[in-house]
């Protein structure tokens, strides 16, 4: 293998400057490997090409277990190849095996900071004002900046919810990598576009509020009245309804109650007060 600045061989004797040191500086990959180990000679190739195309944003750095076995054991290696990520002096995430290079991306993606993710940030900023050209343009410099970017499709979805462009917003929700499937900004949306949905020739909030005080049982009613209020950002007033029309009605539009709650959870962020709350509360009806 030729000679690289991004791939270096340690060993016990540079462990400490290399990784643990290094690693403040910028995230090292330790690749574990062995001699003996087929997906160890499969992976590691791999993982220098890769240190190459980042251009320096991790360093790679290969331990030979047969020769280090005191650093494999001090780190708990018990299957090879084994990769951890240093940052800041310690090993905060690893995989084993021979991953395909998808999922080697994906892992370093998470960790590593990326430039480009600065231009996806001020595009949501100008989204929220509603400069919605300007927002296009910020995308656009990102994709050409780094267009393996993972957060680059969501963007694009973030951006056709903002304009109000919902066939084009579905269409990018079915179409996100794997690898953003259960990314909370993704779910997120998923919940946003499912209010949106339910609220496709409703009537307007104030005739939906007069068809409830009328009659409490009318489900539909109750549920596009809750979309309304999600819409808006009335969370607390939507969850309500939700509640109340699981605990009334569990058979509309397919327990729309409960999964509607979901959705809001989702919108959210799945923490917090009124996410913990309102769990506590669709819990007790469930139990």
């Amino acid at each position: 293998m030729t000679q690289s600045a991004f791939v270096v061989t340690v060993t016990a004797q540079n462990f400490q400057s290399v990784v643990l040191d290094g690693s403040f500086e910028r995230p090292v990959l330790v690749d574990f490997w062995a001699d003996w180990c087929a997906p160890c000679r499969m992976l590691m190739p791999m993982l220098a090409k890769l240190a190459e195309e980042y251009g320096g944003r991790f360093l790679l750095a290969k331990v030979n277990t047969e020769e280090e076995q005191a650093l494999a054991a001090q780190f708990g290696i018990r299957s090879l190849p084994t990769v951890q990520l240093f940052q800041s002096g310690r090993a905060v995430d690893q995989f084993m095996g021979a991953l395909p290079e998808s999922q080697v991306r994906e892992f370093l993606d998470r960790h590593l900071p990326q430039a480009s993710n600065g231009l996806l940030t001020l595009a949501l900023d100008r989204m929220a004002v509603g400069e919605f050209a300007e927002a296009r343009s910020l995308i656009e410099e990102a994709r050409a900046e780094d267009p393996n970017n993972l957060r680059l499709p969501l963007a694009e979805l973030q951006l056709a919810v903002a304009q109000g462009e919902i066939a084009k917003a579905r269409t990018l929700l079915a179409g996100l990598p794997i690898e953003l499937a259960n990314d909370p900004e993704a779910l997120a949306l998923r919940g946003q576009l499912r209010f949106v949905d339910a609220l496709e020739n409703a009537p307007p909030e104030a005739e939906l509020t007069a068809r409830l005080t009328t009659d409490p049982k009318d489900s539909e009613a109750r549920y596009q009245l809750a979309a309304h209020q999600v819409l808006r950002g009335d969370y607390a007033g939507a969850l309500e309804h939700l509640l109340e029309l699981m605990k009334r009605d569990r058979a509309f539009e397919d327990d729309a109650g409960r999964r509607g709650m979901l959705a809001v959870f989702d919108l959210l962020g799945g923490s917090g007060d009124l996410v913990a709350r309102y769990r506590a509360r669709m819990m007790n009806i469930l139990y």
